[in-house]
């Protein structure tokens, strides 16, 4: 059995309740190569007019990509009261929710979010998938959008275009992780309850920082790049961003299993890049990294009001367990429990996030405790 390790605010009350119990790219994660799950879902796109950027920058039309499954459930003062919104990683986007090794575990009858009783929101952030981009034409152009655009783009979404004016639970994983710290604390009294997996709500600085300014650089400083208006992807740049993905999405212990031999780590190698030729557009990537340069909620975590289970996996090169960041600064919410997943054979490092099956019943018992 998974032992988590778990730390609670100072001030938590109602998540006492909390036992010790058990990538698209490199935040995201990709559908499994399983069939998909026949989850009924509809997609649809908001466009927000004259969209301002906190750059100053504006765009005349910005379009939100978005996918739902289950169905709104008004109240008498016709309010949506089950909207549920989950959150992707930088490189991601709503589609990799309907993974199974996700989905699978969360959709069907009487599992946590059960789609017959939970409308389920499942957006493409500014910048990804298919909302509003860089490589839809603007190139470089682009607007320098930021974690805040992103998280006000999607309220515009909710409460515009979905008529959605509540939300029962934010849940976000990696940047969505990052971007509920924001939404706790931007729109406090918008949720019953977050679940951020998988980041840390402080400046993205030391090796965090140093990998995504490396990240950035390489993209920027390939010659192919031509300034973000070239014709073809600037090769150096792309091969450099992927290296880099790599060991920063990975687990070492699944890996050497799955790899123990020195010709298995090299065919491995070959074949993720195969797999990804013709993998990410340059300048979608590079703003991409970017968004999380101003990244810091940790001024503000007191606004945060709804209850907040936290979860990160001790094997996670991103967000490392030995900085000792999270025990820190849980103790600074209102209402707030951090878990951490040891690492093991059957966590996934940084994409632990995605597999339901090793934290879902923490997801169960913070909507049940959160129930209004």
């Amino acid at each position: 059995m998974i032992r988590p390790t778990v730390v609670r605010s100072n001030t938590s009350a109602s998540l006492r309740f909390l036992t010790a119990l058990a990538v698209v790219l490199f935040l995201g994660g990709p559908l499994g190569a399983q069939e998909k799950p026949a989850w009924k879902v509809t997609e649809g796109d908001y466009v927000a007019k004259d969209f301002k950027f906190r750059s100053g920058e504006s765009l005349a039309e910005l379009k939100l990509h978005y996918r739902t499954l289950g169905t709104p459930v008004r109240d008498a003062q016709g309010r949506v009261t089950n909207a549920v919104l989950i959150l992707h990683g930088t490189g991601g986007t709503g589609a990799q929710f309907l993974s199974p090794q996700f989905a699978n575990e969360l959709y069907g009858a009487g599992q946590p979010l059960d789609v017959t009783k939970y409308f389920v929101i499942l957006p493409d952030g500014v910048g990804h998938g298919k909302s509003s981009k860089p490589s839809d034409g603007m190139h470089a152009k682009f607007p320098s959008y930021d974690y805040d655009d992103m998280v006000a783009a999607h309220h515009l979404l909710l409460t515009h275009g979905l008529g959605v004016e509540h939300l029962r639970l934010i849940f976000g994983t990696s940047m969505g992780c990052m971007h509920s710290f924001v939404w706790g604390e931007t729109y406090p009294d918008f949720m019953d309850a977050l679940m951020p997996m998988a980041c840390l709500p402080v400046q993205i600085a030391g090796r965090n920082r140093v990998w995504r300014k490396m990240v950035i650089d390489g993209i920027r400083n390939d010659p192919e790049w031509k300034g973000g208006d070239y014709t073809t992807e600037p090769p150096q740049g792309l091969r450099m961003a992927l290296d880099f993905l790599i060991i920063a999405g990975s687990a070492p212990l699944p890996m050497q299993k799955s790899m123990p031999t020195r010709d298995d780590a090299d065919k491995y190698l070959d074949k993720y890049f195969h797999d990804r030729t013709g993998g990410p557009d340059a300048n979608d990537f590079l703003y991409q990294v970017n968004a999380s340069r101003n990244y810091d909620p940790s001024p503000q975590l007191e606004k945060i009001k709804a209850p907040v289970m936290w979860i990160n996996s001790g094997d996670d090169f991103i967000n490392p367990p030995e900085l000792g960041i999270a025990e820190r600064e849980v103790k600074r919410l209102k209402n707030g429990c951090f878990i951490l997943i040891p690492a093991s054979e059957q966590t996934f490092g940084h994409g632990t996030h995605t597999h339901a099956a090793l934290w879902k019943e923490h997801l169960s018992e913070l909507l049940r405790k959160s129930a209004r």
